[in-house]
């Protein structure tokens, strides 16, 4: 191989002290992290902070007052017959000539987001943003393992790339629970704006709240969902480490 392809010796050795590194993170993280972090996020799960029963707890009071309603005089006073008419038909349906209050400034300065939910929220992403390096590390890991292509004896590479496969999907589906979050705090955004600038129309505060519930319950899933991901992936290279680590069999007078 080196005949067809020259690779600097000293770039070599660095490679090669890489795929030392990787290995025994990925190693110590199977066998130590997957196992403690997964009994670490189910004692999460008991802690009674993600244990509300009554999702009132976790309202947050929008401190915006109804203003006094607005008397509405006739804006066609003092015209009268052809003119009154050119006059509605130049400013158009009267439905679209009512506009929400004009927000300048908020009453207590800047409109809080809802605080229990951000604590949450702070404490879950670092859990997320961790199981996406950790299956990062692994997945590198079990790739440097692939042996070179060849024809038959493949099995052992087909679960290779069957545990590659699985934490691609790990890592995919906790991004998107970062994407939930962001989510979220642009939706409440939205949702506070139209509460700001309609604050007669109850539905919009109520669909603030039920955002936030929205919000607390999918935030107990997502650490659900770590748990499940670390121990099903803990569960599944545990089964197959032999395979994994040595995917094509050396020894030929098996097949006799």
């Amino acid at each position: 191989m080196s005949s067809l392809l020259k690779v600097d010796s000293e770039i070599k050795s660095k490679v090669d002290v890489f795929r030392e590194r990787i290995t025994g993170e990925a190693e110590d993280l199977v066998a130590n992290f997957f196992p403690k972090k997964l009994l670490e996020l189910d004692q999460f799960l008991k802690d009674p902070l993600i244990n509300i029963r009554e999702l009132k707890e976790i309202h947050s009071e929008i401190n915006l007052s109804v203003p006094d309603p607005i008397l509405l005089t006739d804006i066609h006073d003092g015209l009268e017959g052809p003119n009154a008419k050119k006059r509605k038909l130049e400013d158009g349906p009267e439905e679209d000539k009512v506009g929400g209050t004009k927000v300048y400034v908020m009453p207590g300065g800047m409109m809080k987001s809802n605080g229990k939910l951000v604590d949450l929220i702070e404490r879950v992403k670092p859990e997320i943003r961790t199981l996406i390096e950790k299956c990062n590390t692994v997945k590198m890991w079990v790739q440097l393992l692939i042996p070179r292509i060849e024809d038959g004896n493949n099995f052992g590479v087909s679960i290779q790339e069957e545990t590659v496969a699985e934490l691609r999907t790990v890592e995919g589906e906790a991004a998107s629970y970062l994407d939930q979050i962001s989510r979220y705090y642009i939706t409440r955004a939205k949702l506070v704006s139209k509460v700001a600038k309609y604050p007669h129309v109850e539905d919009y505060r109520r669909t603030v709240t039920e955002i936030d519930e929205k919000e607390y319950i999918s935030l107990k899933i997502i650490v659900s969902e770590l748990r499940n991901q670390y121990v099903t992936l803990h569960d599944m290279i545990l089964k197959n480490i032999e395979k994994i680590k040595r995917p094509r069999s050396s020894n030929t007078d098996a097949l006799y």
